[in-house]
């Protein structure tokens, strides 16, 4: 897998939604040991503790979370995201958008499983630094 700063190196990593990104980062934070790794405006934060990472995503408009409102999704690194992509359209998987590339240096996609959980796969394509984009990297 190619190496890049703008994912961290984990395989694996929920997103958790919160209504304010900055604030549940900073709380998870304090309150259990993360270390903010890369903000993303204030919609998106990546944080890690040891060798795990999970990404903070913004809730939307709702001021606390509703049925139809995403609360979590599941961030998945993979080796190559079109032929990932092939097998989960053959298995039924509902794709909610193709592979595509981002100026982060990722290719990825999302799908919903059969439970309706949301997936994005990720493959990285080039090493980008983040404020090549706008991310932000505290020191």
């Amino acid at each position: 897998m190619i190496a890049n700063r703008s994912i961290p190196d984990a395989t694996v990593m929920p997103e958790l939604a919160y209504p304010d990104v900055t604030e549940a980062a900073d709380w998870l934070c304090d309150a259990f040991g993360f270390s903010v790794r890369l903000r993303i405006g204030n919609h998106r934060a990546q944080l890690v503790y040891g060798d795990g990472a999970m990404i903070v995503i913004e809730l939307g408009d709702a001021a606390a979370p509703r049925a139809d409102s995403l609360t979590h999704a599941m961030l998945v690194r993979v080796e190559d995201a079109d032929l990932h992509h092939e097998q989960a359209s053959r298995a039924g998987a509902r794709i909610l958008s193709p592979p595509t590339d981002y100026p982060y240096g990722e290719r990825q996609y999302t799908a919903a499983d059969l439970g309706g959980h949301v997936w994005t796969f990720s493959q990285s394509i080039a090493d980008v630094d983040p404020a090549s984009w706008g991310g932000e990297v505290p020191r």
